[in-house]
């Protein structure tokens, strides 16, 4: 399950990519967490707020707007690349959107075209509201796309996401058309090189590390081996409807270890044979209450070691 970041986790996370990171008033205690849930986290969105000027926009995304309070958002990207940090928890910036869309982003699998809005985003993504116009001729300077880069990238790293867990509004609620002037494939691609990197490493941002002079050809790049357990898909993908070949895979070592509450199976659909079985192996390990009510868990989750399927 991810767990949202801390005030103080966000803001090292941000820091420590090479972030410029402004705290405005109080919002390490400014949320809509009265309203609706917060979490689990499964990844990053970003928006253009249709606005100009920095200290506007921010006053803005702070405050909400008639009939949609603030935080619009969790951060503001203005056009120099500096970040400010306007809300902590649930914010307005998501919306209802596509159920499908959230499982891929779980799953950190291809997109579907986004045709639904069943699903409260507010509750599992991050947002990052950008500064920009949003009609197709307000620039991007390259020190905002940067930003936008090592903000996503700061955050995948905290979490252990890849570049797939980042999506545009566009991408997940119908009718939408932000970001508008870039797109997120070339801007995952951007947040795949830096994620490859160390955190503050050079990525895209034109400041690559300087190449020391060699007379000798750099040694080829080894491949790197592939993970032999599924990654932890988190808790958020465990409910109904889910269907994938891990959910087989998860109750197929649900048998090995003695935990089996089926009477057929396991197949690829999420069941209450399959939540039964694995609160069986939560208490194995020694979970009880909450903590073993079938729902998977990072921790329980790793200790299985569900192969790769």
């Amino acid at each position: 399950m991810a767990e949202p970041l801390s005030a103080s986790r966000l803001v090292e996370a941000l820091r420590k990519e090479g972030l410029t990171v402004h705290e405005v008033r109080n919002w390490r205690r400014h949320n809509r967490n009265t309203k609706g849930p917060w979490g689990p986290l499964n990844g990053v969105m970003i928006h253009h707020t249709v606005t100009k000027g920095t200290d506007s926009s921010v006053e803005l995304c702070y405050e909400g707007r008639s009939g949609l309070p603030g935080p619009l958002c969790h951060g503001v990207i203005d056009k120099k690349g500096e970040v400010w940090l306007v809300g902590n928890g649930r914010a307005n910036h998501a919306g209802l959107g596509d159920s499908d869309v959230l499982r891929a982003v779980v799953n950190e699998s291809e997109l579907p075209h986004d045709n639904a809005a069943n699903t409260d985003g507010n509750r599992h993504f991050y947002g990052f509201e950008c500064i920009n116009l949003g009609d197709g001729e307000d620039p991007w300077p390259e020190e905002q796309k940067a930003a936008i880069e090592k903000v996503s990238a700061a955050i995948c790293r905290a979490h252990g996401w890849t570049e797939k867990s980042v999506i545009g509004h566009k991408e997940w609620q119908p009718g939408k058309t932000d970001p508008r002037g870039f797109t997120m494939d070339a801007m995952r691609d951007r947040i795949k090189k830096r994620l490859a990197g160390k955190p503050g490493g050079g990525g895209t941002d034109g400041k690559p590390a300087p190449e020391k002079p060699s007379p000798e050809k750099p040694a080829p790049e080894k491949p790197r081996p592939t993970p032999r357990y599924e990654r932890f898909p988190g808790a958020g993908f465990f409910q109904a409807g889910a269907h994938s070949p891990v959910i087989t895979a998860m109750g197929k070592r649900l048998i090995a270890e003695g935990c089996s509450h089926y009477e057929e199976g396991p197949g690829p659909y999420w069941t209450e044979a399959d939540r039964k079985s694995y609160a069986a192996w939560q208490r194995k390990l020694g979970f009880s209450g909450k903590d073993a009510d079938g729902i998977p868990g990072r921790v329980s989750w790793d200790r299985l070691k569900v192969p790769r399927s």
